[in-house]
């Protein structure tokens, strides 16, 4: 092939075929935007289609090992492989379970341990015995455990009162008051120096928490004290302010309540009522507590209202079913101090002598069990008696 000049002067490559750039068939942004349609979509499947009771909160899974065919020592298998806790609730290996508890004002924490059970029911080997001063006619079955109930006339109420039928015949001519000491079976020492240091005739209320509180409620009868059940109950500022495992709720139905309600009367025995442990938002809810009032008033059980919640329904609801009341008059520690607490007592005597008889309620702080003791030395010298709460609720009021 020859070679021209002007092949020879021409720019090289002039003639060659330009190639074609690679175009992708959509741009950035298109991209962009079918990436985030398919998270979406993805999102949405999930949180739709997903089946989970935990709302995506955290757990713990625990594996079991099901016991081999040969080891005739073990009890026949279950067929659920793991089981599957809340985060912020430990098990151990013997069934105990430890929570915490969160006070929403100061924002202090207590680790409780409560005995562990089935469905979070609290039982040791021997639950299934009542104590010895328990009449098992008064108890019946529940998931949880026993729990109070009525047997013909007879009532936990009366059965479980303290003093004696004398007592409560003077009381009835006697101006009279009966202290509450609140908050116990957590802590088994500020419990025991309770039990040990305040008359027979103060009435203790014990929480559903602690290792043991039958153990410590047993103790507390045997040294003639009157018990309470104290049922954790909503307040305004839950859950940062958190009374406790099977807290009863306002956003609870009744039969979830009264399930909860169970859980908390099966911890121990012996009480004669309950009372409200916090609950501001729950005691105004007349609707929530009814169901709740009407089946301790069927079990045969008296209620105490602290006092703390000034719309509280829980005296008209238990009026309307004839069920045994009171509210208490003065708390005796809200401003802990020696002199405020003597200024509390000298209040509740002033309401007796007017009144016939009055109430009053107080936590187990040192400094509350020792002035109260001190005071309860003085107290029938200048005409005034102690007793327990159940002789204040049967004692007919003054006008």
């Amino acid at each position: 092939m020859a070679v021209t000049t002007d092949d020879l002067s021409a720019p090289l490559g002039q003639d060659r075929p330009r190639r074609r750039r690679f175009q992708l068939p959509f741009t950035a942004p298109q991209a962009l935007t079918a990436l985030f349609g398919l998270f979406l979509a993805t999102f949405l499947g999930f949180a739709i289609f997903n089946n989970n009771p935990l709302g995506g909160e955290p757990i713990a899974t625990v594996t079991y090992k099901a016991p081999s065919s040969g080891d005739k020592s073990a009890p026949p298998s279950t067929m659920a492989p793991q089981a599957q806790a809340p985060a912020g609730e430990a098990q151990n290996a013997a069934g105990k379970q430890t929570v915490t508890i969160i006070d929403g004002s100061s924002g202090s924490r207590q680790d409780v341990v409560i005995g562990g059970g089935s469905d979070g029911a609290a039982k040791s080997d021997d639950s299934s015995a009542p104590a010895a001063d328990i009449n098992p006619k008064l108890l019946e079955a529940s998931r949880f455990g026993m729990i109070p109930t009525v047997a013909g006339s007879l009532k936990p109420f009366r059965a479980y009162a303290a003093g004696s039928d004398a007592e409560r015949a003077r009381a009835a001519k006697t101006p009279s008051i009966a202290i509450v000491i609140t908050g116990l079976g957590v802590g088994a020492a500020k419990t025991t120096e309770a039990i040990l240091k305040l008359p027979g005739a103060v009435t203790l209320a014990f929480t559903p928490y602690g290792a043991d509180p039958a153990k410590l409620v047993t103790r507390a009868r045997a040294q003639k004290h009157e018990v309470l059940l104290q049922v954790p109950m909503e307040p305004f500022d839950y859950p940062d302010n958190d009374p406790g495992p099977q807290t009863l709720l306002t956003s609870l139905g009744p039969e979830q309540n009264l399930d909860r309600l169970a859980w908390h009367m099966s911890r121990f025995q012996g009480y004669v009522g309950i009372a409200n442990f916090m609950g501001s938002r729950l005691l105004a809810s007349d609707a929530v507590m009814k169901p709740i009032i009407q089946d301790a008033g069927k079990r045969g059980l008296a209620y105490l209202d602290d006092g703390s919640v000034s719309r509280s329904v829980a005296g008209v609801l238990a009026d309307s079913i004839s069920m045994p009341y009171a509210k208490a008059d003065v708390t005796i520690d809200t401003l802990p101090t020696p002199l405020d607490i003597d200024r509390s007592l000298a209040k509740l005597e002033t309401l007796a002598r007017e009144r016939g008889s009055a109430i009053g309620v107080a936590s187990a702080l040192p400094v509350s069990i020792e002035r109260i003791g001190n005071w309860a030395k003085q107290l029938e010298a200048r005409g005034i008696m102690l007793v327990p709460l159940t002789t204040v609720m049967l004692k007919p009021k003054s006008s």
